[in-house]
């Protein structure tokens, strides 16, 4: 059987993607562009990828393809109709990233909170040696107790970190199309209104793209904090930057983007120099330990569909893409 690593590059390059060789010949392109994808899946039976968009088009020009095994959970990227119809099968990888997402949003969330850059700089800079004073205390920082941490979605990350949020002292607010019990649960507008930190935790569907729009971010209370560690697309990037550039709302941490990676004119370029605004390079998934556990599920999601089973699979009717 072959097998084919199609974009090795956005899994680190500190692993080795040797273990998938158990199942037949390995081929390991560190990236594949779109004009490549036909040459790279030539022959291959498992596609093994990350962010590569298999399109019906492609899927098409690969006919020995039976399984494509996704590096994440989302499965945004792959076209399950096309795949349900073809018999081809398609697995992501539940629960892998819980720890590591959940950790990356509470430490956007604390240091936008606590202003820890600008804190850092100072003393970096000489600015606190010259000043002469012990301390210093500017900007302003605020306790976190006591705050309203509202969560748009309540997976396994979103009530990780409502968990961790509780355990801070938050209030916490969570929407979640079905309620659950022991959590105050609210429409999305009264979130908006209420949240002193607001984070994202929903996959990318028709339901969800643009979720967080022009309107609702008006809604947001000044010197709100907005984090988003799903997809870009869920909210509006133009009116978010906006809402930061012009002070109406308190800082933002954004690890995902519409466009990967953050494109020449994006809108958070203008902004990306503010000391409110925290960008990171989707990096969020990726702790070193994040991506041993999910290599291993990988693999063995590969040897149930060897076997017969249907371990992770996701090309069903009323499958849902999440991180």
């Amino acid at each position: 059987m072959k097998l084919v690593v199609l974009d090795a590059a956005t899994l680190g390059d500190d692993l080795d993607l040797g273990l998938f060789r158990q199942f037949g010949e390995l081929s390991i392109w560190q990236q594949t562009r779109p004009e490549e994808l036909e040459a790279h899946l030539r022959g291959a039976e498992v596609a093994i990828l990350n962010k590569i968009r298999m399109t019906a088009q492609v899927l098409a020009a690969a006919p020995d393809l039976r399984l494509i095994c996704i590096a994440a959970t989302g499965f945004d990227n792959v076209d399950l109709d096309w795949c349900r119809a073809h018999g081809v099968a398609v697995c992501n990888v539940v629960g892998y990233s819980t720890r590591c997402v959940s950790q990356v949003t509470l430490a956007m969330a604390l240091s936008l909170m606590t202003h820890l850059p600008e804190y850092s700089e100072s003393v970096r800079s000489g600015a606190y040696t010259a000043g002469g004073v012990a301390n210093r205390l500017r900007p302003v920082y605020h306790e976190i107790a006591g705050k309203t941490w509202g969560i748009v979605g309540f997976g396994n990350i979103g009530r990780q970190v409502g968990q961790a949020a509780r355990a801070l002292g938050c209030r916490v607010l969570v929407n979640k199309r079905t309620p659950v019990p022991d959590w105050e649960c609210v429409e999305l507008d009264a979130l908006c209104r209420e949240a002193d930190i607001l984070s994202l935790h929903v996959p990318l569907s028709e339901e969800t793209r643009g979720l967080l729009d022009r309107r609702r971010i008006g809604l947001l209370r000044p010197g709100a904090l907005v984090i988003n560690v799903a997809r870009g697309a869920v909210v509006d990037e133009a009116a978010l930057a906006e809402a930061v550039k012009q002070g109406r709302i308190g800082g933002i941490g954004v690890d995902v983007y519409t466009a990967e990676p953050l494109p020449p004119d994006h809108p958070y370029q203008a902004i990306l120099g503010l000391p409110n605004v925290c960008l990171t390079p989707h990096m969020a998934w990726g702790g070193y330990e994040t991506r041993v556990r999910l290599l291993e599920e990988m693999a063995e999601n590969i040897r149930s569909f060897l076997s017969g089973g249907r371990r992770n699979r996701v090309e069903t009717a009323g499958a849902r893409g999440g991180r």
